[in-house]
């Protein structure tokens, strides 16, 4: 919530954000409505309806368009409260409903009673931008996978097979093994994977100056074998503000890293983890715990402590034993950027042997 200078609120509105048009509803002190309708979606027609009005509290549901929304409406002197839409059960377990009502529900709310709206925090423009930088580079590599798996799907349909390598050496590695019945087919697409290579070596060197440059903070995170400055940005990027946990490891269920509760007497069944948070930021976790735990991992308290999980058996150990890793590496994180600690790879032997 942003607070503005005005003490006591005389208007409330309420806004239901669409895509070409939004719908608004002001209620006066009394909770009765003085106005209602629709304007464009646009900055030019927001600020041509609220630059000239005196201080208001808008209320507003997060979304595509909340966080410009947000910025506008705060910069004409306004106080806005975002609403965790997930949050707002009012309006979702409404069998009718109508974006008029949903923009009276949310003035309604935000007047008698605004933490029911479960109001959130938008990221800064910086951490935006950097943020859609990043989010475009897992797009471009979302596109190279698909299309590796494509190329080789296909040779397989024909009765071939091609070698193993990596994304990066796939082009020129698999060129040779394609088929000639398939090269009409198959040889632009090598040449698009290729084009997407340099393009995601492009963001990479750009990540790494933003991490280094506008980030000094990831540089502590990196000590971390196996985080690398993607991983170490995204997670600065995500949390923002460490301070905004008293323990470390509350890191874990924000970024829904642990099991699912489903206790009911004396049954307590295994669960699968929430998924909460940020998906990104798990999959960038789990991919640094697998290199953690993996034949190249360097030898480490965290890495002895995931061995030992996944030596215990059973079917997927090793799956979920890289994500109890990324659990406790997302907690460690946390503590070294709070701290601003030199971290030690091999605590427990350093502490036995004192």
């Amino acid at each position: 919530m942003h607070q503005s200078t005005v003490q006591i609120q005389k208007v409330v509105v309420g806004l239901d954000l669409g895509d070409r048009y939004t719908r608004f509803c002001a209620l006066d002190v009394d909770g009765e409505i003085i106005e209602e309708g629709r304007i464009v979606t646009t900055a030019k027609a927001l600020r041509r309806k609220f630059e000239e009005t005196e201080p208001m509290r808008v209320v507003f549901e997060v979304g595509t368009h909340s966080a410009w929304v947000d910025r506008l409406l705060c910069s004409l002197g306004h106080e806005t409260i975002v609403a965790n839409a997930g949050k707002v059960a009012l309006i979702y377990s409404n069998e009718r409903k109508h974006d008029q009502k949903d923009a009276r529900s949310l003035a309604e709310l935000g007047q008698f009673k605004p933490r029911l709206l479960h109001p959130i925090q938008h990221r800064s423009e910086d951490t935006l931008v950097a943020r859609g930088l990043i989010r475009s580079r897992d797009a471009l590599v979302r596109s190279r996978t698909q299309l590796i798996n494509h190329v080789r799907g296909i040779v397989k349909t024909s009765g071939g097979r091609l070698p193993s390598c990596s994304a990066e050496s796939f082009p020129r590695k698999v060129a040779l093994h394609i088929p000639g019945k398939l090269k009409e087919a198959l040889d632009p697409l090598l040449v698009f994977i290729a084009r997407l290579n340099r393009q995601i070596r492009s963001f990479d060197r750009r990540i790494e100056q933003i991490a280094s440059e506008q980030y000094p903070e990831t540089e502590v995170l990196r000590q971390v074998p196996g985080v690398g400055p993607l991983t170490a940005l995204w997670y600065i990027l995500t949390i923002e503000d460490p301070m905004r946990f008293t323990r470390s490891r509350d890191v874990g269920p924000y970024l829904g890293l642990v099991p699912r509760l489903d206790q009911s007497g004396e049954q307590n069944p295994q669960k699968r983890i929430t998924k909460a948070g940020d998906e990104l930021m798990r999959r960038l976790l789990v991919g640094s715990a697998h290199y953690i735990i993996g034949p190249f991992g360097p030898d480490t308290d965290l890495r002895r402590w995931g061995l030992r999980l996944a030596e215990r058996g059973g079917k997927n150990a090793k799956k979920r034993a890289a994500v109890a890793v990324a659990r406790k590496l997302a907690v460690l994180l946390h503590r070294l950027w709070v701290a601003g600690e030199v971290y030690e790879p091999l605590r427990e032997r350093i502490e036995v042997a004192a």
